[in-house]
């Protein structure tokens, strides 16, 4: 994902005007949902609102209040057939020009949400392991990778969080509730102890572990044996589904990223049509409108 705010910071520091386009609202069936935002300067653009002409709009919008040093402006956008697109739904814009109380803002923005981030935990720093570490840091997850081996750790993607320990299941009980545990330890005993303590916190969000069904099979007469052998069926083994048999790294980590997603994320909520949708047919002739522009000068802080 992009580092809107580090884009900020870095414009601020140069002294290069630019325009945070934000989507502020969207109704019925949009490409972006609110909160999705973008930099836009007199010659880049950085992130998404969407793409298309919704994007060339904005980018149109804000590099027209670079020049006239406008401050702020909100665009209304309906996606019908008047801009060529078929969404059927409709987008508010929200454009502000960036300054020091925007970077401030934004960056309370950003720890907020990376705080409500769902977690994931991978226990595991084999190539499956650093793998699927590759394809979740890409998301909007809190990654975090436990192993024994410090080497094994060193070469994790940046932004995951690595850690060293010589008694991996500890990390089990210390990790908040609703936490994603993946199992794909060196060793499959620990693999047992680690995903067993996993399933007996009664709330991870999902617990999965790499493997056959001859592992399953060892690992469900392991929790008989200890008198929980209820817990299986809460265990995702093997991870990432049947449908592809394919046991490379790379492709176990890529199922089991869309597995997680799925899981982790949900579906999108229906977004509530309201009139925009009662009024689709209208399209061709509703207008794209926009609030009357307003200087720098008229911004309070």
């Amino acid at each position: 994902m992009i580092d809107l705010a580090a884009r900020l910071r870095t414009l601020l520091a140069s002294g290069e005007p630019a325009i945070l386009v934000r989507v502020a609202s969207a109704l019925g069936s949009t490409p972006r949902e609110a909160g999705a935002a973008m930099v836009v300067t007199a010659a880049t653009s950085t992130g998404t609102v969407g793409g298309g002409a919704l994007e060339r709009l904005s980018i149109e919008r804000a590099r027209t209040m670079i020049a006239a040093g406008e401050a702020e402006a909100m665009l209304a956008v309906p996606l019908g057939p008047r801009i060529g697109q078929c969404c059927g739904g409709h987008v508010t814009l929200a454009l502000a020009a960036v300054d020091a109380a925007l970077l401030a803002s934004e960056e309370a923005r950003d720890r907020a949400q990376a705080a409500a981030r769902p977690a994931v935990l991978i226990f595991g720093a084999g190539h499956t392991g650093q793998s699927l570490a590759r394809a979740l840091a890409l998301l909007p997850l809190q990654v975090g990778v436990v192993d024994t081996r410090p080497d094994a750790l060193a070469t994790l993607p940046e932004g995951v969080d690595a850690r060293a320990l010589a008694l991996p299941e500890t990390a089990v009980a210390a990790a908040r509730p609703g936490t994603a545990f993946l199992v794909m330890t060196h060793d499959h005993q620990l693999d047992f102890l680690i995903a067993a303590a996993a399933l007996g916190r009664g709330d991870a969000t999902y617990v999965g572990m790499i493997g056959s069904a001859t592992k399953r099979e060892k690992f469900r007469r392991h929790l008989r044996d200890a008198g929980a052998e209820a817990l299986i069926d809460r265990l995702v083994l093997p991870i990432g589904g049947l449908a592809v048999r394919d046991k490379r790294p790379e492709v176990i980590a890529a199922l089991t990223a869309a597995e997680l997603v799925s899981v982790l994320l949900g579906k999108a909520e229906e977004k509530a049509a309201g009139p925009v949708a009662d009024a689709a047919s209208q399209c061709n002739s509703e207008p794209i409108a926009s609030v009357q522009p307003k200087g720098r000068h008229a911004r309070a802080s």
